[in-house]
């Protein structure tokens, strides 16, 4: 296992991510941060607070459960029931620019299930992809409008974010 990202690191990687998402946010355009279960959630967290702060205006933030979205969910190697959780959405979707927020991109295929989630809940003005950590491998023509750290990962290796809220400590590796 190596370690690519230390908890200092992640913390810049945030900011940087937040002032780039500030960067190209105008006053007139409501936007909303929106993070995947699980470990996108915490991100989005951390980034809506990051950027509250940095345009002087809260952030709303939601969280979204894409666990019946994804297309592997009948696979014939998956032999157990799902676990499907809450998604936590307290504000209208409809004309807002949502931020998209993720832990890692890989293939395209949790991004595509994420945004089918969100269509089925309205119909937001945009929809902007921002993740922590952006690898080769899509398998769908989906892209991050913002990635924090690009890492040069073979496909027979693994990303694995920990975040001290869900693990004790901030970290990304690679196995």
């Amino acid at each position: 296992m190596k370690v690519i990202l230390d908890a200092g690191q992640i913390d810049r990687t945030i900011d940087h991510l937040a002032d780039e998402i500030a960067g190209q946010s105008s006053p007139d355009n409501e936007s909303a941060i929106i993070g995947v279960r699980s470990r996108g959630e915490i991100l989005a967290e951390r980034l809506a607070n990051r950027l509250s702060q940095k345009l002087g205006r809260a952030i709303p933030c939601g969280t979204l459960d894409i666990t019946l979205y994804r297309d592997d969910l009948n696979a014939p190697h998956g032999g157990s029931q799902p676990f499907v959780r809450t998604t936590e959405i307290g504000f209208d979707i409809d004309s807002k620019t949502i931020i998209l927020v993720d832990d890692v991109l890989y293939t395209g295929r949790s991004t595509r299930a994420a945004m089918d989630a969100l269509i089925d809940l309205g119909r937001p003005k945009a929809i902007r992809l921002a993740v922590l950590i952006e690898r080769a491998g899509r398998e769908l023509p989906i892209q991050a409008d913002y990635a924090g750290y690009k890492a040069e990962v073979g496909p027979e290796q693994s990303v694995q974010v920990n975040f001290v809220e869900s693990d004790g400590k901030d970290e990304v590796i690679v196995a």
